[in-house]
């Protein structure tokens, strides 16, 4: 498989300790097996590949980091930096565009957009291999993990499966009281992870911008909306289908959830 690891954002909802210039993923605020101090970009690239999953890891993001990325991952790591910040559907066109016309992968192959930022341990990233299995076997377009639930919260938006494992509906950010009812009604967190085959991405892009190389594409990056890819892509879809995860899970983008982990 091939992962697409998202490292764009700021992390405004950590300042002041994250912002523009220095951003979350790269503070080492977590700690190693060995117990030295660790970021989540390498918390999450060394557990991919701890995992014993064969896959070609890119990360994607801005120019600003590239330093930060170089310094934390070391210079071996396939790295795709995005002309401007166009947000993550654009961001993921780039980097698919990366893997076809730069490292020759074919059409039908699967690629799984993964954030940078969860606290998670290895089945989670095992179950992506269930991720890119849905995929090879057509059972849709696009595929979603659905982590199972703790607690009703309403900071995550919910995945609302079907009885034959297809997507029914999403629902953003409910009030605690409905999201207790979601659950009850077996809805999943929605963890932003997104599989696929590379020629559907590409498809997609070329509504918005003709290109052959990874060049073009980076050339026309501004053609492409400045949109999210749930807005863009999932919206938009309604051949989706869900890999439930069951197990530890937590989004670092808050002090609450970072403080939980921290020492």
């Amino acid at each position: 498989m091939n992962i697409i690891l998202l490292s764009g954002g700021s992390g405004k909802r950590l300042w002041p300790l994250s912002n523009e210039t220095r951003s979350k993923q790269f503070l080492k605020v977590l700690k190693d097996p060995e117990g030295k101090p660790e970021s989540m970009i390498q918390r999450v690239y060394r557990q991919i590949m701890e995992a014993s999953i064969e896959s070609n890891i890119v990360v994607a993001t801005g120019k600003s980091q590239k330093d930060s990325i170089r310094s934390q991952l070391g210079s071996k790591a396939d790295v795709v930096f995005e002309p401007e910040r166009r947000d993550t559907f654009p961001a993921i066109v780039l980097s698919c565009a990366y893997l076809a016309y730069e490292k020759g992968l074919n059409e039908n192959e699967v690629v799984i957009v993964l954030p940078v930022d969860p606290y998670a341990d290895t089945d989670y990233f095992k179950s992506l291999v269930k991720m890119e299995q849905a995929v090879k076997a057509n059972t849709a377009n696009l595929v979603l993990m659905g982590i199972k639930p703790t607690y009703p919260s309403a900071k995550y938006g919910y995945i609302i499966p079907s009885k034959d494992g297809t997507v029914e509906r999403f629902q953003e950010k409910p009030s605690e009281e409905y999201a207790d009812k979601l659950i009850q009604d077996g809805a999943m967190w929605n963890g932003g992870v997104f599989a696929f085959k590379l020629k559907y991405m590409l498809n997609i892009a070329k509504k918005y911008a003709d290109f052959a190389t990874f060049e073009e594409i980076r050339a026309k990056y501004s053609d492409l909306p400045k949109i999210s890819f749930d807005y863009e892509v999932v919206e938009k879809e309604s051949s989706i289908a869900m890999i439930e995860y069951r197990g530890l899970w937590k989004d670092l983008g808050t002090w609450n959830t970072l403080t939980e982990v921290m020492d």
